[in-house]
């Protein structure tokens, strides 16, 4: 009789853990719901470079730049190499960088200032409610080898000091199961060049060391913000509205050159 309702206590446990993880219903942290960020400053940039390990193949550049009305981050993905299998995948901003090891568990949970917490998964209708490091969740989840994304994220700080500043963290990619695949820190991109900021790379070097040409005259680069409802193709995000750029040094450098090129010639991001 004991073993009975163990069992059967067992299985209420576990039917409540699918319905948790199942659910979408709006969540507010804590700490309330997640703020809009209005005061990032101008011409910012920070990129994170993810390069092939014996555990992954996935490569490819995420770039995250203060948006032109200083409101949120205007981010721009370019991913290849993803598996075959697994999907969709989950890709998030991760509380802190990775060691020199490589080691993607070491950087710890999901960005989440306001304590909101994973479950129940966040629904993309109403982004406040969810974990600011959920982009993968607010913006789209990739489906196929080959990802690319540019939306602007409101929720994202690039001030140093702020709850949800994603300068001194690193980006990592899991399987739709939660394990995490490949990861890279993000580093200043601002002049165009990345300075390390005592930050490693999932293979346990650097992360990327672009470079690029500047235009002479000021120039600003335009990019979309997916919303919830934005229809997606071939596992990409969509985008539903227009968001230009930060101007200033990072903008310009970008409106001139190729962010990415892709491993083995398949596709070329350029912004």
């Amino acid at each position: 009789m004991l073993s009975s309702m163990k069992i059967a206590a067992a299985i209420a446990a576990l039917a409540t853990a699918v319905v948790a993880q199942s659910d979408t219903t709006p969540v507010t942290g804590k700490n309330g719901d997640a703020t809009i960020q209005s005061h990032n400053p101008a011409g910012v940039a920070y990129i994170a470079s993810l390069t092939p390990t014996s555990k992954s193949n996935i490569s490819g550049n995420v770039l995250a730049l203060t948006s032109s009305d200083m409101v949120g981050v205007n981010f721009q993905i370019a991913l290849t190499g993803l598996p075959s299998e697994g999907g969709p995948f989950l890709y998030h901003l991760h509380d802190y960088p990775v060691p020199a090891d490589g080691n993607c568990t070491a950087t710890g949970a999901h960005v989440d200032p306001f304590v909101r917490g994973e479950a129940p998964v966040c629904d993309p209708a109403s982004p406040a409610t969810c974990q600011v490091g959920d982009l993968s969740g607010k913006h789209g989840k990739p489906t196929n080898e080959t990802f690319s994304a540019t939306y602007v994220d409101k929720y994202v700080s690039t001030v140093p000091g702020d709850g949800s500043f994603m300068g001194n963290r690193s980006i990592v990619i899991h399987f739709a199961n939660k394990t995490r695949i490949a990861c890279a820190n993000f580093v200043d991109y601002t002049n165009g060049t990345a300075s390390v900021n005592t930050s490693s790379s999932a293979n346990g070097s650097s992360s990327a060391t672009g470079s690029s040409t500047r235009s002479s005259a000021s120039q600003t680069g335009s990019a979309t913000s997916s919303s919830a409802s934005g229809s997606r193709t071939s596992g990409s995000a969509s985008s539903s509205s227009g968001a230009a750029v930060s101007t200033g040094a990072a903008s310009q450098m970008l409106a001139d050159s190729a962010l990415v090129a892709l491993v083995g010639g398949l596709a070329m991001f350029a912004i």
